[in-house]
This record gives C-alpha cells, sequence and structure tokens, in this order.
C-alpha cells in the first residue's frame, strides 16, 4: 500500500501541545509527504515524541488542525486509523507470552475479513526484511532489547501501510543494523510510502532523511534538506554544544561531529 508522491500524507497547521498548564509544542506547521523519509531530530524533551503522538492521534492538540489525507486526523475510526498507518513506539513490551512470530501476527489484525495481501505471505516478508526469521520461534520475552526491536519492526511492516511512524528504531540496534533499518526506510519511501523517524543521530538523519525537522524548546526551529539547514551555528544553538559539520566524502551528506579539545 502507498500513497500519492506529490500528496501530503499529514498536513499540521499551527498545532500547540500541552500537558496541563504545560506547554509542550507550540506553532507546529509542517507536511509529512508520500515517498519521503521525514527525521524528527532535536535535544532530549524538545516535543519530537509529542509530535509523533499528535500524529498517531494518541494525543490531541490543545490548537491547529491535523490533516490526514485531507481528513481532520479525529474523524478517523480507529479501525480506518490501523489502516492507514502503522506505528512504532520506543517501548517493546509485550504483556503475554508470545513467540516473536505471533507479535509480528498482530500487524495483519487491521485487516481482519478484508482481501489485502496473503498474511502468511506478509508475515514471512516481514520477518525477513527486518532480520528476525531465525527469532520466528523464540518467546519475545526472552530477545535482547535490540532483537525485539527488530521483531517489533517486522510487526509494522506486516501491517502494510501507507504511513510508517518509527520513533527512535536505531536505539537499541548495532551498527550493521542501524544501518539495515533506515536503508529499509527509503525502500518503503521508493514504494511511495511516507516514514516518519524520530532520530538521535544527527549524521544518521542526513544521511537517509529526504527532509528533517529540528524540534527545539517545543518549535519548530528549521525544516528541510539536511545539506540546507545542517550548518555548524544551528546544531551548536539548538544543542547547546559546539560542532563541526563535514561532507561524507563518498555521498556528500553532511555528518556532525561535536568539537573536541
Amino acid at each position: 500500500m502507498s500513497g500519492h508522491a506529490s500528496d501530503a500524507a499529514f498536513a499540521l497547521a499551527g498545532v500547540d501541545y500541552r500537558i496541563g498548564s504545560i506547554d509542550i509544542l507550540s506553532g507546529i506547521t509542517l507536511e509529512v509527504k508520500y515517498g519521503r523519509v521525514l527525521a524528527l531530530v532535536g535535544p532530549n524533551g524538545a516535543g519530537k515524541s509529542s509530535l509523533l503522538s499528535l500524529l498517531t492521534r494518541d494525543a490531541r492538540p490543545a490548537a491547529g488542525s491535523i490533516e490526514l489525507d485531507g481528513r481532520p486526523v479525529h474523524d478517523y475510526s480507529a479501525r480506518e486509523l490501523s489502516r492507514r498507518r502503522a506505528v512504532l513506539l520506543q517501548s517493546n513490551q509485550v504483556a503475554f507470552s508470545f513467540t516473536a512470530r505471533e507479535v509480528v501476527e498482530m500487524g495483519r489484525a487491521p485487516w481482519t475479513g478484508l482481501d489485502h495481501g496473503n498474511d502468511e505471505t506478509a508475515i514471512r516478508e516481514a520477518l525477513v526484511r527486518a532480520d528476525v526469521l531465525h527469532l520466528a520461534d523464540r518467546a519475545f520475552s526472552s530477545l535482547s532489547g535490540g532483537e525485539k526491536a527488530r521483531v517489533s519492526l517486522a510487526r509494522v511492516l506486516a501491517q502494510d501501510t501507507a504511513i510508517i511512524m518509527l520513533d527512535e528504531p536505531t536505539a537499541a540496534l548495532d551498527l550493521r543494523h542501524q544501518e539495515d533499518v533506515l536503508q529499509l526506510t527509503r525502500r518503503l519511501a521508493a514504494l511511495g510510502r511516507a516514514v516518519i523517524v524520530v532520530l538521535h543521530d544527527l549524521s544518521l538523519a542526513a544521511a537517509y532523511a529526504d527532509d528533517v525537522a529540528i524540534i527545539s524548546e517545543g518549535r519548530l526551529n528549521a525544516l528541510g534538506a539536511p545539506d540546507e539547514i545542517f550548518t555548524e551555528d544551528r546544531i551548536s544553538d539548538v544543542y547547546g554544544i559546539s560542532v563541526r559539520v563535514i561532507a561524507d566524502p563518498e555521498t556528500g551528506r553532511p555528518v556532525v561531529l561535536p568539537r573536541r579539545a
């Protein structure tokens, strides 16, 4: 399933979000396009995961509008929403004793009773793409943090939606699997999917994202191509640390390095 590359999957206009009397996000306006990877970056506590929770509809804005495929996101039923977007959260806990394969099977639940591909094929392909086929019969609770993260990613892939949202998908992964996951986001975008990924590693964001949104103190500091907005002054100011931004000698993409004495 995919969208149209010229269309906005999400359109946010003047979005505010607060918890109690505390402002978490203010005045967020941006579009998420089909066929592109959007990375959300920023310091801890900047509001990245809160913004993702607004898009997933786990939270409601205090002001502004959020549209999904041209409709207010809160007009969708839970079932409709689950057929439009799949979400990988930071937490990979499962309450009961399931095998890895059974966790991945959960991704097919939104399509129960509908003709939306072969479940067995979708599940196996997801296990292969996330490099967890060899873990299929293992108890999910017995897996390492990185293995759980990859199984959870396979669940998202099995859901087969036009929009994929990943909250820090590389956090528990080794170097190889970080690259594998982000290469996968590129392939998904090439198929017309809209991919939103929260990342802490700015160099990974620069290497794989088409667009980057820098969130700082609850506001959209910058939005654009990595090589346009990843300047030394901006990154140093947002993160409170002096950095160098150099070009990768092979790709030309920005690489962000802290200045060390």
